[in-house]
């Protein structure tokens, strides 16, 4: 496989606050690595970091073996970063296909001639997005009418408009019932590992992440507490105590 990411010594902190120390871990193409850890453990500032948001103060973020550590988010979005959202962040009022078409404009810096002939531009490759993530039949409503685990698949077609070649997802099954939690991660592995992409995503459902991460990193006060199978960190005694000491969030109780 080839390396995609690559993270070595990452560090931030705020004032007296070291919300993320040291962590370093790579990531290979058609890998779907889960990013877990309590409640305030440093997930999403290293999601923040790595897409930019923030800026680390400390380490190196390699992408394709270029350091895009400290880059404004549009210019890591360019290079081939997407990202999907705990809520949900598409436009309600407009159509499903044409959420996606908005994401395709600015994918090729069309966004000058939006008003111009919009609906027009990428149609077919908006319809082919969409179909890959099962929703076609729903190109034409409106995203403010959908259930949410299809507003879900919206926006995980949103995210491949970019074509990336990582992607970042932040507890992507998040409000979700179980079912539709399965299908929404069997979906993703299945167009990752087809297209080959590298997936990063942070999740609370230990049911989702033992199922579908081919390995886990575990994040406890800003450091890496352990790495490996998912196997393997579900029975470290070190992971089971930092959690909950009964084991029990590997039982579906996480919080």
């Amino acid at each position: 496989m080839s390396r995609v990411l690559e993270v070595a010594g990452l560090a931030k902190s705020f004032g007296g606050i070291h919300a993320v120390s040291d962590v370093s871990f790579t990531l290979d193409a058609g890998e779907l690595l889960a990013l877990i850890g309590p409640n305030g453990a440093g997930k999403t500032t290293c999601f923040n970091m790595l897409m930019g948001q923030l800026k680390p103060n400390a380490g190196t973020i390699r992408l394709l073996g270029r350091d895009i550590a400290g880059m404004a988010p549009r210019r890591i979005w360019r290079l081939g970063v997407g990202r999907t959202f705990q809520i949900t962040a598409t436009f309600g009022s407009m159509s499903v296909r044409e959420n996606v078409q908005m994401a395709l404009l600015s994918h090729h810096n069309r966004l000058l001639s939006l008003f111009a002939d919009a609906g027009r531009q990428y149609r077919e490759e908006a319809m082919e997005l969409l179909a890959l993530v099962g929703m076609a039949e729903q190109a034409e409503r409106a995203c403010g009418v959908l259930a949410y685990g299809d507003l879900k698949r919206v926006e995980l077609a949103v995210a491949l408009a970019n074509a990336p070649k990582l992607l970042l997802m932040d507890e992507p099954t998040a409000g979700m019932a179980p079912r539709e939690r399965v299908g929404l991660m069997e979906l993703t592995a299945s167009i990752v590992k087809q297209r080959g992409i590298s997936v990063l995503f942070t999740e609370h459902d230990m049911d989702v992440v033992f199922g579908h991460a081919d390995r886990v990193l575990v994040l406890n006060r800003g450091r890496l507490l352990a790495e490996g199978t998912p196997a393997a960190v579900r029975d470290n005694p070190l992971v089971q105590e930092t959690y909950l000491g009964s084991g029990a969030m590997f039982a579906g109780e996480a919080s």
